[in-house]
């Protein structure tokens, strides 16, 4: 099993790349959250105007998935973490995950700095290896998207040094996520819609 068992639509309008088994443990363990990516990746459709209005902290496409999942109970989390030492407590916070169900664990990365793939995938291996998480999912966007943002005159804002599918590909295979079994979905042109 891997991720032939998403949907058509799904598989032919996002670039999907998979590690350690995430598929089928999110469709057997988590249903009800699989059921929820599967439902949000269908109706998601990246809108021109997210693409020509910037300069806000969160992105149209975050602010967009934030609510879609959060209808659905998933919530911005951020885990309290220590590490005790001989009787002596040492607070190791992590970041907050975007969205959080039921040990699942979803980033949105549109057009932020590409470090930021580092932040998130550390958090993954982490929350993974403390048992807190099961699943990391990553969306972020297809490199082909840069055609798109050019046409649009938008192509400097979102430059090479931000988050893209070929940022992010790298660092998963050089081990960044560690153990922890991974699901990643790139947007693609064919989402997009003018509106």
């Amino acid at each position: 099993m891997g991720t032939e068992i998403l949907p058509d639509f799904i598989r032919e309008k996002y670039e999907v790349h998979e590690w350690r088994h995430a598929c089928a443990i999110l469709q057997q363990d988590f249903p009800n959250e699989w059921r929820d990516i599967v439902e949000m990746l269908t109706a998601f459709r990246l809108r021109r105007s997210w693409i020509t209005t910037g300069g806000k902290n969160k992105s149209e496409v975050a602010i967009w998935v934030d609510e879609f999942l959060g209808a659905r109970n998933w919530v911005e989390k951020q885990f309290r973490t220590q590490i005790v030492v001989d009787d002596k407590r040492l607070d190791s916070p992590t970041h907050k995950v975007d969205c959080f169900k039921n040990q699942v664990a979803l980033e949105v990365e549109w057009n932020n700095k590409d470090p930021f793939y580092d932040r998130d995938l550390n958090n993954f291996r982490l929350l993974f290896d403390l048992r807190a998480i099961s699943v990391g999912i990553i969306l972020t966007r297809c490199d082909e998207l840069q055609d798109i943002f050019n046409v649009l005159g938008r192509g400097k804002s979102y430059g090479n040094s931000t988050t893209h599918m070929g940022k992010l590909l790298p660092r998963i295979e050089g081990g960044g996520g560690a153990g922890c079994p991974l699901l990643v979905f790139g947007i693609s042109r064919s989402l997009y819609v003018e509106d």
